[in-house]
């Protein structure tokens, strides 16, 4: 995928939904489940928009910066778009009508990592969060849902540099945090300590609690994106930093009582991911995990306990994906939006009525 291209459309967003832990639970009120996600048009500008899977859209609203992360409140309508590293401005939107409810401003030398959680009672937001005066220094900025607006509260430690995505474990109250391992300063997505990275996967309490810290053998594979099924597995995206011909698997996967590993796959797989994943999700009914690697143009599913591939497909800039009841629906900055029904032994891929390209690397369902 061009980097060149990838600033042009500025997207990103993340889907977690019904079986997948740490995402948030499909609603039904008798419409279509409602997709959340930042998305560009052709000039470059920047949205936060809503579609229902059926095609129909239920708002555009433009915003300042690029978002990457989108948050959906646990009850209440509405859902926090978080700006896309380094950015200092996040949009908390009302998902009924698209009306800006608040532009949250990062505290001073704080600027947004891109990911955020709500509590699972809605009345506290979590967001990875870079201290500019000590570059890469891991926080997570703790803010409480007053009315209509998120006022910050507090601060914790990552316990680790440059995190990114942040999920619950099952029991609501202890967080998975993937820290990137990379410093990087105030306005500027330069790398400044690449031959000194200490990335690393952290189970904490939302009070600050460090619980678990570990680290994969490769120094300079970044862990970025997370997802968390039902009985605790949590599994890693990352991002290697190192030298291109390097062999090094992008995928790892933590079992309830077992180490933090890499998760297995062939080399050919590897080799196409072109050393950067995106989106990962979890499947914990079908027990299936999905991954997008939009610079290889490539989608992987696999069997969540065996290892073994359900699916590899060529998809072009492929970005967000997301567990829904029969599968995943994957989104792509070229091309159209696709539902992939997992049930049966031979996955079926059927596209979705929505606009085509231009959307981020995440998205959610609300």
């Amino acid at each position: 995928m061009s980097m060149k291209r990838r600033a042009f459309l500025g997207l990103s967003a993340t889907l977690l939904a019904a079986g997948a832990v740490g995402g948030w639970k499909l609603t039904h009120t008798g419409h279509q489940p409602l997709l959340l996600s930042a998305r560009n048009d052709e000039g470059g500008k920047h949205y936060a928009v809503g579609y229902h899977l059926d095609g129909e859209r239920a708002f555009t609203t433009l915003v300042n910066e690029r978002c990457h992360d989108v948050v959906p409140h646990p009850s209440l309508p509405m859902a926090l778009f978080v700006g896309r590293r380094p950015s200092t401005e996040s949009y908390l939107i009302d998902t009924r009508s698209g009306r800006l409810l608040q532009t949250l401003h990062s505290e001073k030398d704080r600027h947004f990592y891109g990911h955020a959680v709500f509590h699972k009672d809605g009345e506290w937001l979590y967001a990875t969060e870079n201290d500019t005066r000590d570059p890469g220094r891991g926080v997570i900025g703790a803010y409480r849902l007053e009315g209509e607006s998120l006022v910050h509260r507090d601060e914790l430690s990552s316990h680790g540099l440059g995190p990114h995505q942040l999920l619950w474990m099952p029991n609501g109250e202890t967080l998975v945090v993937a820290n990137g391992g990379i410093r990087t300063e105030a306005e500027s997505r330069v790398e400044m300590n690449l031959n000194a990275m200490e990335a690393s996967l952290v189970l904490m309490g939302r009070d600050g609690t460090l619980h678990s810290k570990e680290q994969l053998p490769e120094p300079m594979n970044s862990v970025r994106h997370l997802a968390v099924a039902s009985d605790g597995t949590i599994v890693s995206g990352q991002q290697y930093m190192g030298d291109p011909m390097d062999a090094v698997p992008l995928v790892a996967i933590k079992r309830p009582g077992q180490p933090f590993q890499h998760f297995p796959m062939a080399d050919a797989q590897r080799q196409m991911m072109s050393q950067y994943t995106a989106s990962v999700a979890v499947h914990s009914d079908l027990r299936l995990l999905a991954m997008t690697a939009p610079r290889g143009n490539r989608l992987f599913i696999w069997d969540l306990d065996s290892g073994a591939v359900r699916l590899d497909a060529a998809l072009p800039d492929c970005a967000g994906v997301g567990a829904v009841e029969n599968g995943f629906v994957v989104s792509a900055g070229i091309g159209r939006c696709r539902l992939y029904d997992c049930r049966s032994e031979r996955i079926a891929m059927q596209p979705l009525e929505l606009p085509a390209g231009f959307w981020d690397n995440h998205l959610r369902l609300a």
